[in-house]
């Protein structure tokens, strides 16, 4: 038995398996992902700084990265 019907496509247990295979890679790939870095922000605006990984909008950039949210230790996490 060759794993596919007399038309050719594939039989249903042969998707489930490429499913299952296709999601444990994508868990697999997953688990080895860091978390973003913090950094701290200036605003252009008014000059009040703040600790995020990423910001919109009129900041800049002041220092980083940082492996916390309150930008207390410096490197990159993970």
């Amino acid at each position: 038995m060759s794993g596919r019907t007399e038309h050719g496509k594939p039989q249903a247990h042969l998707r489930l398996k490429l499913a299952a295979a296709l999601a444990a890679f994508a868990f697999a790939a997953a688990a080895f992902a860091a978390p973003a870095p913090w950094y701290k922000w200036r605003s252009k605006t008014n000059g009040k700084e703040t600790c995020a990984q990423t910001m919109q909008g009129e900041w800049e950039k002041v220092s980083g990265p940082y492996k916390d949210a309150r930008c207390a230790t410096r490197g990159v996490p993970g």
